[in-house]
């Protein structure tokens, strides 16, 4: 799932930083897409789970995935998901390419991961034809192949999927597999806003910024951006500030800016880090701040935005010719409020990829120990009960590592609750 972004530079050019240029960036979204989440009662479905409802077992796996009702236990989530896409439930199917895709619960194994989204995606599963077409457009354990990530997203399309919509759109953007047509791609960013597709939003008021197909519009560009942010959507945050910043439709107001890229980098925007860390760098609406400009282009930079990158390089090299170790004094821990909230958000999300990764890690231990403990199970000669026998004593080392992952799961657990907790208590409300 790509989009187009745009964020300020520095350029460090013979000893000079000239100003700043807007770049295109393609943004991949952290989240995929999954099965819709089920708010069955959790005590109600065991019964019918048991019976062998497909429907409830699925339901009850994502209980146990989400730890919702009960605590978060991915060894029972897999176990009821399995039993689900054994009956061919399609959105268990998708769940599990899910799990293998992203290590979630499970060892990654992209080749899974296609063979449940493909069984899915067969029985007409919107999602799953969604998730396919994410990996031939990524090249996810397959042949990148815009073509084939077209046809699926038109499928998933064709049944309204807002993600889809918007993918669909995006390949008439860019010109993947389709030659490049700005008015398919803004026909598509309408029906994928019209199915609540924030993303969509988004884009549709990039493209009236840009003057993309259609004159530029900034005051139908704010009002895109305006709708995308009251559903969610951090990039349309950064692009409100984006505007503001640079005076875009509106008169230039730098605290109206710097509200909205806070409130973006509190959810993790890059772009809007690395715009923050202009600000400081430059005074704008703020005092002039080394430490601070350093801080947030280096937290743009940490999460491999290029943009982020090039202007902590460039801010290093200008403050070390200034000299006066002006470098070692901005090179040193400093926070404030805005600072701390977008690095618990990194925290958070990396305790939720450390615990996924490490029951991935468990259950690849268990698989290993189960195939050694069953190597001749079965047969019952002398040659198959001595491996066999072999094979449990071998197994015991890989048991003892699974139980050694899944304890260290459990204490990141307890660590991610009480940041959880913090998170919660010391939300920011941005002044529009």
């Amino acid at each position: 799932m790509s989009f187009r972004t745009r964020a300020t530079v520095t350029v460090f050019c013979l000893f000079a930083l000239v100003s700043a240029a807007r770049a295109q960036a393609p943004v991949q979204t952290s989240a995929p897409a999954t099965a819709p989440p089920q708010d069955n009662d959790f005590y109600s479905l065991q019964e019918p789970a048991a019976a062998g409802d497909a429907q409830a077992q699925f339901a009850l796996a994502d209980h146990y995935y989400r730890g919702v009702g009960v605590p978060q236990d991915y060894r029972q989530a897999l176990l009821w998901f399995e039993k689900s896409a054994v009956q061919s439930f399609a959105p268990a199917q998708n769940q599990l390419g899910n799990m293998y895709e992203h290590k979630f619960g499970v060892p990654r194994d992209y080749k899974r991961a296609l063979a449940y989204y493909r069984s899915a995606a067969k029985q007409d599963y919107a999602l799953a034809q969604y998730n396919l077409g994410r990996m031939f457009e990524n090249a996810t354990g397959v042949k990148r192949d815009y073509k084939q990530a077209l046809d699926w997203f038109r499928k998933a399309a064709d049944q309204n999927l807002g993600q889809a919509e918007k993918q669909v759109a995006y390949f008439y953007q860019s010109g993947y597999g389709v030659k490049q047509d700005f008015a398919q791609a803004h026909a598509w960013y309408l029906r994928g806003a019209s199915h609540g597709n924030f993303d969509a939003e988004n884009q549709l008021g990039f493209m009236a910024e840009e003057g993309w197909g259609q004159p530029k519009n900034y005051d139908e560009a704010l009002a895109w951006f305006y709708k995308a942010a009251d559903h969610g959507s951090d990039d349309a945050k950064e692009n409100i500030g984006y505007m503001f910043q640079k005076g875009l439709g509106v008169t230039t107001d730098y605290a109206k800016a710097m509200s909205w890229f806070v409130e973006a980098a509190a959810h993790g925007n890059s772009d809007a880090e690395n715009q923050i860390g202009w600000m400081y760098q430059f005074g704008q609406g703020v005092e002039e701040d080394d430490a601070r400009a350093v801080t947030w282009y280096r937290m743009s930079a940490d999460q491999a935005n290029r943009l982020g990158s090039i202007n902590l390089d460039a801010f290093k090299n200008v403050l070390d010719i200034r000299g006066d170790g002006l470098w070692d004094a901005a090179n040193t821990t400093v926070t404030d409020a805005a600072i701390a909230r977008a690095q618990l958000w990194v925290k958070i999300q990396d305790l939720q990829r450390q615990i996924a990764g490490l029951e991935g890690d468990a259950q690849d231990q268990d698989d290993l120990a189960n195939q050694l403990e069953h190597t001749g199970k079965g047969k019952n000669d002398a040659i198959t009960k001595v491996f066999n026998a072999i094979g449990s004593v071998g197994a015991v080392k890989y048991h003892l590592a699974a139980e050694k992952y899944r304890a260290e799961a459990a204490r990141l657990r307890d660590e991610l609750a009480q940041i959880e907790s913090q998170n919660q208590s010391t939300a920011i409300v941005p002044t529009p």
